[in-house]
């Protein structure tokens, strides 16, 4: 169900544009309402009344806020004005790439614990309304605990796979690999290999990380016949979003388990209070620990193995 956007005034202006056979109409609707006009410079007007005010530019941006500002342009603005319903039905109006396609994204690259994890998602038709419907968007703007909320519905709602590579295995394959790009590159083929089986679907898209050649090699090696679209801020693109949903999702609950296995909270990222909760563990456990719970090419290694 979708949400009442007049439950809540939002705290950002809403901005649109018009065509120039709206603007009469619309200085003719608000005459009648009542408002108040000025004319500040660069505007064709700026109409108020209590809780609204309306500013329409020569540029024809228009401008809505205040309080009152979500029932106005719900039951007015939208439906006699605009004609769309971007504000109060976000949703149903964004033009939605309903294309059948895995999207990939990864976790735990830049952080010194935990592991680091590849997820893939596939999505189709009314797979994707429903993705936009539950609210997926880039894990980047999401709290951990709704990560974890929203893992838990794309698990149960749509094809997926995660590659989840702790640390102890994560070390010794990137001796093997030489480099980040490349061991990454084998998660992303991998991923992309176990749900084209699922699903039989050709169409990949990736959050591009590296020079395409890299991932497309480990493609190839894997003899996989794709079309694979590598794109920055893949994330925009919905079934990515809910990959990397996934695959955050893998990564707070993998540093949670060491975490919990060390008695005391590893910290995300590579801050001093990583390298403060690495000294705190080797005092603990021994040097040997560390390759146990993180990353051991990281110049945190050798600070917090120094003295």
């Amino acid at each position: 169900m979708l949400p009442c956007m007049t439950e809540k005034t939002p705290a950002k202006p809403f901005v649109a544009t018009l065509d120039k056979s709206q603007v009469d109409l619309l200085k003719n609707e608000l005459l009648d309402q009542g408002f108040v006009f000025s004319t500040p410079p660069y505007t064709h007007f700026s109409a108020k009344k209590k809780g609204l005010s309306v500013t329409l530019y020569t540029s024809l941006k228009l401008c809505v806020q205040g309080k009152e500002m979500a029932e106005f342009i719900e039951y007015f603005l939208e439906p006699k004005i605009l004609g769309s319903f971007s504000f109060s039905h976000p949703v149903a109006s964004r033009q939605l790439d309903l294309t059948g396609r895995i999207g990939v994204d990864e976790a735990g690259k830049g952080d010194f614990f935990g592991p680091l994890c590849i997820a893939a998602v596939f999505g189709q038709g009314d797979q994707i309304r429903q993705m936009a419907e539950f609210g997926i968007k880039d894990s980047k703007d999401l709290s951990d605990s709704t990560i974890l909320k929203l893992a838990d519905v794309i698990r149960k709602n749509f094809p997926y796979e995660v590659i989840r590579i702790g640390p102890s295995k994560y070390n010794e394959m990137y001796a093997t690999f030489g480099n980040l790009n490349s061991l990454l590159a084998w998660g992303h083929a991998t991923a992309i290999e176990k749900l084209c089986e699922k699903t039989q679907c050709k169409n990949v898209v990736i959050d591009k990380f590296a020079h395409e050649q890299v991932v497309s090699k480990a493609v190839a090696r894997k003899k996989l016949q794709i079309t694979l679209t590598q794109k920055v801020r893949a994330e925009e693109d919905l079934v990515v979003a809910a990959a990397s949903i996934l695959a955050r999702a893998a990564f707070v609950e993998g540093i949670k388990r060491l975490s919990d296995e060390c008695g005391f909270e590893l910290p995300k990222g590579a801050s001093d209070k990583v390298l403060q909760a690495g000294k705190k563990a080797v005092t603990m456990y021994g040097p040997e620990v560390l390759p146990k719970i993180s990353k051991s090419h990281f110049k945190t290694t050798e600070q917090v193995l120094e003295g």
